[in-house]
Formats: C-alpha cells, structure tokens, sequence
C-alpha cells in the first residue's frame, strides 16, 4: 500500500490516495453524490445492505455532515488505474469503502464497501480494497480491531472478506427483519497484530 497523504483529521493523517496493485481509493467528495446514490438504489447493491430504505441526496448529505466531517467516519472511492510510463491512469470510480463509527478510545471501527458498477464485480476489487483498508485502519489510524457485518446468505461477499483476512466471530439468528422476512447476520473482523494502539 503506497499513501500520499494530505490533510488531517483530528490530527492524524487523512490519506489523499492509496494505491493498491490495480486499485486507488481516493478520498470521496461532494461529486460523488450522484454515483453514489445511483449505487445505492441499485437491486444488485441493496439487497446486501441491512439498511435498505431508498437512498436519497439528503441521507448522503446527512451522512456527510454527521458522520464523514465529525470523523466518526473515512470514506473512500474505489478507482482501478492503469500504469502507463510509469504514469497512474486513475479511472472513474466504481464503488465506494469506508470505515465507520470510529473509536478512538477503544481503537476500533466497523467496515463497509459497495461495487456499484455491474461491471466492475467479480473482478478483485472488493477484496484488494478491503486489504488496503485494513492496512489503513491499522498503520494510519492505528485501530486494534475492525468489524463488519453481512448477511448470511451473501456467501460471495463472506470469501472475499475471509480472503482479506476477516474471520468470523458470531452469527446471529434471525437478527434483521428485510422484505417481510427474518435474516440471519454474521459478524466478522480482523484484529491487528501489532500491539502499538495501547
């Protein structure tokens, strides 16, 4: 994971890129609304979120003021880039990552990713993304603990995070009620080896 870092966020470094091996996550912005709303309200993307209510401009703009400016939360795009003469080619973004309700005294946070490009799925991202995140919440941040939480029958979604190192820690029945019926939710995280966050 390379960093170019920028501005700060409660004094830590707020990472302007990180660039993974086909992959760059790049810091959301306020033009992203649009693309993210489309994802967001997308069958393929919202049947594996537990909240599931239309997504409109205000509940990202509420998102951005209560969450992303307070730093309870970072988020990111998820851009592929090609090398071109030792040139990054970054192009355009097609899903979004972040961690959220970030704890700085208890050094954890909860993980959330969305590939909103049809086109884009089953090609690696996800997981690439969700490597880099880790190594962000841990390097940068200096979390101990991440966590995420994906419903049980979301299997694609479940290896990918394992592949990135995830592992899961209780599965709890019947835990949301989505479409006129109960759902059972697995809680996954992955703790940081080093010691350095006490």
């Amino acid at each position: 994971m390379k960093e170019e870092a920028g501005r700060s966020r409660k004094g830590k470094k707020q990472t302007m890129m990180i660039y993974g091996e086909r992959i760059a996550l790049r810091p959301m912005e306020e033009r992203d609304t649009a693309d993210i709303i489309r994802w967001r309200n997308t069958d393929f993307v919202r049947k594996n979120f537990i909240y599931q209510k239309p997504f409109t401009a205000e509940t990202h703009h509420h998102w951005i003021e209560t969450m992303v400016k307070t730093g309870k939360v970072v988020q990111f795009m998820i851009c592929p880039y090609e090398a071109d003469t030792g040139l990054k080619i970054i192009q355009n973004a097609v899903g979004s990552v972040y961690l959220r309700d970030i704890d700085e005294t208890h050094h954890k946070a909860e993980y959330g990713i969305f590939i909103g490009e049809e086109e884009a799925l089953s090609k690696g991202y996800g997981t690439e993304a969700a490597q880099l995140m880790l190594q962000y919440a841990f390097e940068t941040l200096h979390l101990h603990k991440v966590m995420l939480r994906v419903l049980a029958e979301n299997t694609q979604a479940q290896k990918s995070y394992e592949k990135a190192g995830f592992r899961q820690e209780a599965y709890l029945k019947d835990d949301v009620f989505l479409n006129g019926r109960f759902c059972d939710v697995i809680l996954m995280a992955c703790i940081c080896d080093d010691d350095s966050t006490t």
